[in-house]
């Protein structure tokens, strides 16, 4: 497998959405949408805690975290990463998206291109991703990604693969 830390972040592109490292600058348009094990941040002091750790998790090769950018504005829209390690070689797939870009397409193409850099230049075997039961926009996302079911989760979660 090839696992982080990679010589230079990759960054990722396709014709609507842009892949890159989150920057400092970033801050502020990712309080809204950033968690650390499923707890969101509650103010930009904990936000900033957050990144720290999912940078430690990059140094230690245990994850990658991309932020999302519109090509279209240049904006900050959602971020999209692998989380918790990568044992057996397989990768758990998280996104959140800003709820003011849902349903045009932004994730569908992240996830894509993090799925192809997974599959491709990391060499994982299996891509798994994990939501909410409730949760049917992600549900319909992952079908749509050709993810399929593989389990029942407490806490009302479900666990889906692709391989």
């Amino acid at each position: 497998m090839n696992l982080p830390p990679f010589h230079s972040f990759p960054v990722l592109t396709s014709g609507t959405v842009l892949l890159r490292q989150v920057e400092p600058a970033d801050a502020s348009s990712l309080l809204e949408i950033s968690f650390y094990d499923a707890r969101p941040a509650r103010n930009p002091g904990e936000a900033a805690q957050m990144q720290q750790k999912i940078n430690a998790d990059y140094r230690a090769g245990t994850g990658i975290h991309w932020v999302i950018v519109s090509s279209a504005t240049a904006e900050v829209v959602g971020t999209v990463g692998y989380y918790r390690g990568f044992a057996h070689s397989v990768g758990e797939l998280g996104c959140v998206l800003k709820p003011a870009f849902r349903g045009q397409g932004l994730m569908s193409q992240a996830m894509k291109l993090a799925i192809g850099f997974g599959l491709g230049t990391m060499l994982l075997s299996q891509v798994k991703a994990i939501t909410g039961r409730q949760n049917a926009a992600a549900i319909r996302l992952l079908g749509r990604l050709g993810f399929r079911q593989t389990a029942n989760l407490a806490n009302d979660e479900v666990a889906y693969s692709l391989t």
